[in-house]
């Protein structure tokens, strides 16, 4: 038996939403229903209520509580979910009350992670996110804790089963994190790589299903996983693409945040999220329909600090404009005519290419355009600039001289020169 089950697809939960006065723990309801569905469950009823804050022993009040056992019995429901964060005590409180199971938002969260990560390393990230939020829960589900292991065949060092399953779960979170912190240091050695070559990396980011999997597909024109779900995308995914004037860039596509990510989650994926702490410019994708945009907007901005990826550039990428009737692309610029925002479809592809020229300016080099004459004996020369794509048209005239019209990027200008050892002072130009 797998150490985390998953609901079956379809199973009947009742989703319990409270409504607080306070900013810091309030939760969006329409966002709880999106991550329950997108978890795999079948909404059977809504359990609502008001308070000023939480009861510490239920969450909700005893009253509230008779109504969610009563709907439970009613709809033939055998899971509970609420729309915050319960502590241990109250979780397991409200398991012997209602006896079935019960999830908070953090749980609901790395449940639906559990069933998308990909790769290795979404799955060892997962389990380490898992492992953590479950250590503090340890009690659930045991009917032995209070026994000290004995007996013939049966003696131990004394230790409570409770003991021992901390001790194995501690075990298995140090060997995860060993295997994480290998990955962190390939993934920083690829980086170095990256940047000794001077490849710039730019980071989709932005909140859950604002489109970052859609715009990733539309500029590198590969299949990466798209949906319309909440995080349709968990493992980053990595492609090179050619920008005119500043050569490939590597273009990421990463995990979306939600609002009141938990803190757990951040840390697991701290290696696939540092891809967007080290990168020269962040793109920002906002579903530009969503009636919560600037919150999310907000939301996005609260994880990029914690991260430490929020003093990187940042451009503004307003998503989903075919669904705003109307709306013709367009970039936005400030009083000094710097690019600040675009808006465009990543799903019809309006707008993709002012995208592709604001990266231009953004990325661009400065650049070397100029006539430039060259006698046969630099022939080392003229090769190397064609295998730079820095010709734009040759001519040879009668002495065998070539004229070559060039535009390459100075700093690769500059360093071809040093390599063959030619001196700028000794070249001819128009």
């Amino acid at each position: 038996m797998e150490l985390f089950e998953r609901p079956k697809s379809g199973e009947r939960a009742i989703l319990v939403h409270v409504d607080f006065s306070a900013e810091h723990i309030r939760e969006d309801v329409d966002e709880f229903g999106m991550l329950a569905t997108s978890a795999g469950a079948t909404i059977a009823a809504w359990v609502r209520a008001s308070r000023a804050q939480p009861d510490p022993r239920y969450f909700i009040g005893t009253g509230k509580v008779e109504e969610l056992r009563q709907a439970l019995a009613d709809e033939s429901a055998d899971l509970v979910m609420f729309n915050h964060i319960l502590s241990p005590s109250q979780e397991r409180n409200l398991e012997k009350v209602l006896q079935c199971r019960v999830l908070d938002r953090t749980g609901l969260i790395l449940d639906i992670f559990a069933q998308r990560a990909r790769t290795h390393e979404g799955k060892l990230q997962v389990e380490l996110a898992q492992l953590e939020h479950l250590s503090t829960r340890l009690i659930r589900g045991w009917t032995h804790l209070e026994r000290q292991r004995g007996g013939i065949g049966l003696r131990g060092p004394g230790e409570t089963q409770l003991e021992t399953d901390r001790r194995l779960i501690g075990h298995r979170i140090r060997t995860i994190q060993k295997r994480l912190e290998q990955v962190r240091k390939q993934r920083s050695q690829a980086r170095r790589s990256r940047q000794r070559n001077e490849v710039p990396t730019v980071s989709l980011v932005g909140y859950t299903n604002a489109g970052k999997s859609t715009l990733f597909n539309a500029m590198t024109r590969s299949d990466v996983y798209a949906a319309d779900q909440l995080f349709a995308t968990l493992d980053p995914t990595l492609r090179r693409i050619p920008i005119p004037d500043v050569g490939p860039i590597v273009l990421a596509d990463t995990v979306g945040f939600i609002r009141h990510l938990p803190h757990k989650l951040v840390e697991s994926f701290r290696a696939t999220l540092e891809e967007s702490r080290e990168s020269d410019l962040l793109l920002h994708v906002v579903d530009a329909c969503s009636e919560a945009r600037d919150d999310n907007i907000f939301q996005v901005n609260t994880v990029l600090k914690e991260t430490g990826a929020g003093e990187i550039p940042t451009l503004m990428v307003y998503n989903k404009i075919d669904l705003m009737g109307e709306f013709p692309p367009r970039v936005e610029r400030d009083a000094d005519g710097v690019s600040q925002a675009v808006w465009l479809s990543a799903q019809t592809g309006a707008g993709i290419q002012l995208l592709l020229d604001v990266l231009r300016e953004r990325l661009g080099k400065e650049m070397v355009e100029a006539g430039l004459w060259l006698s046969p004996a630099m022939g080392e020369l003229r090769a190397a600039l064609y295998r730079q794509q820095g010709v734009l048209n040759e001519q040879v005239d009668d002495t065998g001289r070539c004229h070559l019209q060039i535009r390459i990027a100075r700093k690769e200008f500059e360093q071809t020169l040093k390599k063959l050892g030619i001196s700028a002072q000794d070249l001819v130009y128009e």
